[in-house]
C-alpha cells in the first residue's frame, strides 16, 4: 500500500500556530511517528501553500497510488478546483480536520471537497490523519 498525506495552507506551522487549537507537534514529527505505527505502508508526505501544487500533486498520485488522506486547510471551505481534481482520479480521497471544524466559525462547517471524498474525519487533533490512514486502509482491504 502506498499512501500520500497532503497538507493545505498554513499547515506548515503546525506545532507553532495556534497551539490551542492545533496542538503543540509539528507534523513533521507527526509524521514520523505515522511512519513508524504503518511500517508496512508506504507513507509519503506534501504540502503546500500553492492551491495550484495541491491539485497538481493530487494529479500526480491520482492514478499509481492507493489512497490519499488530504487535508485541504482553509481550501476545503472555497476550493472547487480540489474537488474537481479529487474527482478526476481514481484512488479514494479521504478528507481530514485536526479541529472540529463544526464548532468553528461558520464558513468552516461547509466542505467542497467532502462530496468528491470518501469520508471526513474531523475534531482529534493530529490522530485525525491516524484515522483516515486506517479508514483508507479497511476501505481498500474491502475493494
Amino acid at each position: 500500500m502506498n499512501f500520500l498525506i497532503i497538507n493545505g495552507p498554513n499547515l506548515n506551522l503546525l506545532g507553532t500556530r495556534e497551539k490551542s487549537i492545533y496542538g503543540e507537534l509539528s507534523f513533521e514529527i507527526y509524521f514520523e511517528q505515522l511512519r513508524a505505527l504503518y511500517s508496512k505502508v508506504e507513507l509519503e508526505y506534501f504540502q503546500s501553500n500553492i492551491e495550484g501544487e495541491l491539485i497538481n500533486e493530487i494529479h500526480r498520485v491520482g492514478f499509481s497510488y492507493d489512497g490519499i488522506v488530504l487535508n485541504a486547510g482553509a481550501y476545503t471551505h472555497t476550493s472547487l478546483a480540489l474537488a474537481d481534481a479529487i474527482s478526476a482520479i481514481n484512488i479514494p480521497v479521504l478528507e481530514v480536520h485536526i479541529s472540529n471544524v463544526h464548532k468553528r466559525e461558520e464558513i468552516r462547517h461547509a466542505t467542497m471537497i467532502g462530496k468528491a471524498c470518501l469520508g471526513t474525519i474531523s475534531g482529534f487533533g493530529l490522530d485525525s490523519y491516524r484515522l483516515g490512514i486506517e479508514g483508507l486502509l479497511n476501505y481498500c482491504d474491502k475493494r
